[in-house]
């Protein structure tokens, strides 16, 4: 699966993941030591993260039922809350950078593709 920005025309994430089960959700990217830029972890759903006992800082894309991006949140570091975003019907989690590199804002049209 991956992660458009119709917006901006880029690709967010091609090596995409979702975890929409208690057990995933409650994983999430703990098990993992890095992320590269092409992986990402959709998490549903979402409306806020935390960092507790992660090993490394992402970056977080929260995106509406409309696809549309309600809140981002970059750099987020381990043992630090995000902001709630009361619209985020789920999460996208990103290697720290991933945010910048492909210019996504509030406001962008997000498509999950095949």
């Amino acid at each position: 699966m991956k992660i458009l920005n119709l917006t901006k025309n880029t690709v967010i994430a091609s090596d995409v993941k979702i975890a929409d089960t208690l057990a995933t959700r409650g994983v999430g990217l703990l098990n993992r030591r890095i992320i590269t830029e092409d992986q990402a972890l959709i998490i549903k759903p979402c409306q806020s993260i935390h960092m507790f006992f992660m090993r490394f800082p992402i970056d977080v894309i929260f995106v509406n039922a409309e696809n549309n991006v309600e809140g981002i949140v970059a750099d987020i570091k381990p043992f630090q809350l995000s902001p709630i975003f009361f619209k985020a019907s789920y999460a996208i989690e990103l290697k720290s950078g991933r945010i910048r590199t492909t210019k996504t804002r509030v406001g962008d049209r997000i498509s999950l593709a095949s």
